[in-house]
Order: C-alpha cells, then sequence, then structure tokens
C-alpha cells in the first residue's frame, strides 16, 4: 500500500507537502533561536549549549538534537526525490511545449526549482560553515556560536550567500505553503485568501528574522 500511495501523482504530492510542513516548523523555531544573538554571546551561547541538553537526564547528551536531525534529514530528502520525481513525470507528461503560453505565473512559482536547488546548495555550505566548521572563514570555535556567526557575517561573501539563500526561503515558503494547504484539502475559494495571506506573512516574517543576523553584525548592533 505504501508502494501504490508512492507511486502516485498524490502521494508523491502529500509527501512534498507534509515535508515541508516539517521544515516550516523547523525554520520558525531556528529562526527564534537565531535572534537570541542580539541578546548578547552568553545568552546565544548558553542556548546553543542548552540545544545539546534537551531532555536529559531521561536523553543521553545531543540524543534529542540528533533525533531532530534525524527528522530533518529524512524531511528534506523526501521532499527533494518528490519534488524532483514529479517534476520529471511533468515534463514527460508534456514533452512539447503549449502552442499557447499559459498565464504568467508569480514568480515564486516560476522559481520553486531553482529555488529549492539554491537552498540545497546553501544547507551544505551552511553546515559545513558553523556546524563542522569545515569552511569557516577565520578560527572556527566549537562550543562558541555567537563568535562564529560573528565571523561569518563579517565577510561579504558570508553575507552574500546568506542573503540570497534567505530571499530563496522566503520565495519557497511564499508559494510552497499555500500549495501544501491545497495538496492536503485545507484550501477552499472562501480560505484561499486567508492561505495566501498567511503564506505571505509567513515569507516575509522569516526573511525579516533570518536576514536580520547578518544585517546585524553588519551594522555593529552585533559584535
Amino acid at each position: 500500500m505504501a508502494r501504490t500511495v508512492w507511486d502516485s501523482t498524490v502521494g508523491k504530492k502529500t509527501v512534498m507537502a507534509v515535508s515541508g510542513l516539517i521544515m516550516l516548523l523547523y525554520l520558525v523555531v531556528h529562526m527564534i533561536g537565531n535572534l537570541k544573538i542580539f541578546f548578547g554571546a552568553g545568552e546565544f551561547n548558553h542556548y546553543a549549549h542548552w540545544l545539546r541538553t534537551v531532555g536529559e537526564p531521561f536523553m543521553h547528551y545531543e540524543w534529542t538534537l540528533w533525533a531532530v536531525r534525524v527528522v530533518l534529514v529524512v524531511a528534506v530528502v523526501a521532499h527533494a526525490v518528490s519534488a524532483y520525481q514529479l517534476s520529471r513525470r511533468d515534463i514527460k507528461a508534456r514533452p512539447t511545449k503549449y502552442v499557447h503560453k499559459k498565464a504568467r505565473a508569480s514568480y515564486a512559482t516560476r522559481t520553486m526549482r531553482w529555488g529549492g536547488v539554491i537552498l540545497a546548495l546553501f544547507i551544505v555550505w551552511h553546515l559545513l560553515d558553523l556546524t563542522t566548521g569545515t569552511v569557516h572563514s577565520g578560527g572556527f570555535e566549537h562550543g562558541k556560536p555567537y563568535q562564529n556567526v560573528v565571523d561569518t557575517f563579517s565577510t561579504w561573501y558570508g553575507n552574500t550567500i546568506y542573503i540570497v539563500a534567505m530571499l530563496a526561503v522566503g520565495l519557497h515558503v511564499r508559494h510552497g505553503f499555500w500549495s501544501a494547504a491545497q495538496t492536503l484539502g485545507v484550501g477552499s475559494r472562501t480560505r484561499d485568501r486567508a492561505l495566501k495571506t498567511t503564506a505571505n506573512a509567513l515569507a516575509l516574517l522569516l526573511t525579516a528574522g533570518f536576514v536580520a543576523v547578518p544585517v546585524g553584525v553588519m551594522t555593529g548592533v552585533v559584535s
């Protein structure tokens, strides 16, 4: 039954919608955590340490954090695979272009695929920069995320990569949230305006919240 559901277009769209909502929830929580950087190094570093001790003593050190990471990896892979397969299925079903052009879709809709690629590449860079320190500028300090964040956003390329990726996040959320609602049967004519307004608000909130950190470093508010 699971294979039958997965092989169907509706099944892939449902997987894409649910995995997208899981990642959206993570983004909201992650953004709130990031904003703690404006309360100083002590507060931010303490928060980062707390993430590794959530659930103790029932959960061992970092077990909860790793559980969250596993869920996120599964969600990202499921989202990416279902999106790719749906894209390939759409191309096979329509190998030639329409004679009459369709009405122009929104910018977010037309850039969903490229936005997904940008975000996938960003996730890799972000992990190598602030989690493993492999591509981190300057000296990466384990257990001192505040200092590492300031190092990253003290470089022009660190700011550029991050801000471009966060703009892609905003566009992705703006279209993805509304699409997920339609796929899961929440959308309707009466709710359409409210759903689009919510999608726009979430996209704006997340983009502004995430971009506030590099802007804070660039302006010297965070130093």
